[in-house]
């Protein structure tokens, strides 16, 4: 399946139906007055977060979604039927934003959570509405209130406890395949990761979800590479894991490259907490870990911690070092259902 994190999407709620005019005509009734009924609602258009969705592909193939009308009113005080609403189904973490791009009409950031778009026009009233004592016959009947049209945007940014941060073939899909059951795909050519992976790790008895999103590289903020539109994933996650490959010529100058461009894609999430670690340490000898540490450290200008993706050296540290990092009521919400699972059954 495919990758989608920005789609634009027509939508339109439903006009309410016409009022009536109509008359009651039978036999052996003498006055019989005015009997035309209510015009029915329109439908809405509802956005809802719902499970089991992690992309807008979707709304590659459908841009379109428009309500039902409702039905207009008949005779003998029938009020026609409301229009069946409408409702996109989209991820956990999708931003719904107006034509603009900018402008937030609603973050979605919660399971069931559902949000009215575009509201059905209300019924026109029959003439049967507008009888009084001193108008027993009334010929006008009220037209059903037009639908509201809008053009949004849907924009996914997934909902993970930490991100990880890179150049390009630093290493952090080979740690999420090695961490988790997630098999993102691992090659020794830059830019093997096209689009954001999703993955649960656990560590002494807690999981989080862990996001891998296309490396970085000097001038992303500018559209090079890849661009930096995808560090929008990472914007929710309590801590970003920055990986520094240590077989690269100058690994200060390879960690201020990404700092320099999340500070210029703005916004909080330079001033998250960040894990840095040294990564595919695997290929070096003690003498040059500690030198390149070092080195990382005065550029880092505090901890360093080792890692091998690969070889499953220290990942077990890196972890426990992230989950030290997420609030305890991510973590806690995980216990307990796992906790609840256990519990022997009592009447």
């Amino acid at each position: 399946m495919k990758f989608l994190d920005l789609a634009k999407v027509y939508i339109r709620s439903g006009s309410g139906g016409n009022g009536c005019v109509s008359f009651r005509r039978e036999k052996y009734i003498e006055f019989g007055g005015p009997d035309g009924g209510n015009g029915g609602r329109g439908g809405d258009v509802i956005a809802e977060a719902v499970d089991g969705l992690n992309t807008l592909i979707d709304f590659r193939y459908q841009q379109h979604f428009f309500a039902k009308n409702g039905q207009g009113g008949m005779g003998r005080l029938k009020t026609g039927s409301d229009g069946d609403d409408i409702i996109l189904r989209v991820p956990v973490g999708t931003e719904i934003l107006e034509d603009d791009g900018e402008t937030l009409i609603a973050d979605m950031t919660e399971l069931g959570q559902r949000v009215v778009l575009a509201k059905g026009g209300n019924g026109g009233f029959g003439n049967a509405h507008f009888k009084t004592s001193t108008n027993q016959a009334p010929r006008r009947a009220n037209p059903g209130l037009e639908g509201v049209e809008r053009t949004i945007w849907l924009r996914l940014k997934l909902i993970a406890d930490v991100g990880l941060l890179g150049l390009p073939n630093a290493g952090k899909s080979t740690f999420l395949a090695a961490t988790s059951n997630a098999r993102p795909k691992v090659a020794d050519y830059p830019f093997t990761t096209l689009h954001p992976n999703l993955g649960v790790v656990g560590v002494d008895g807690a999981e989080f979800v862990v996001a891998d999103i296309p490396g970085l590289i000097e001038g992303a903020s500018e559209g090079k590479g890849l661009g930096d539109l995808f560090l929008g994933h990472v914007e929710r996650c309590a801590v970003l894991l920055h990986l520094v490959d240590c077989t690269a010529d100058d690994v200060g100058d390879d960690y201020r490259t990404i700092i320099n461009e999340l500070e210029a894609y703005g916004g909080v999430l330079a001033e998250k907490p960040r894990v840095t670690v040294l990564n595919k340490v695997d290929a070096l000898d003690d003498e040059l870990r500690e030198m390149l540490k070092e080195e990382l450290e005065a550029a880092v200008g505090g901890p360093v911690m080792l890692m091998s993706g690969a070889s499953q050296e220290g990942t077990t540290d890196v972890l426990r070092a992230l989950r030290a990092q997420i609030s305890e009521d991510r973590l806690r919400r995980k216990q307990e259902e796992d906790t609840g699972e256990d519990e022997p059954w009592q009447p």
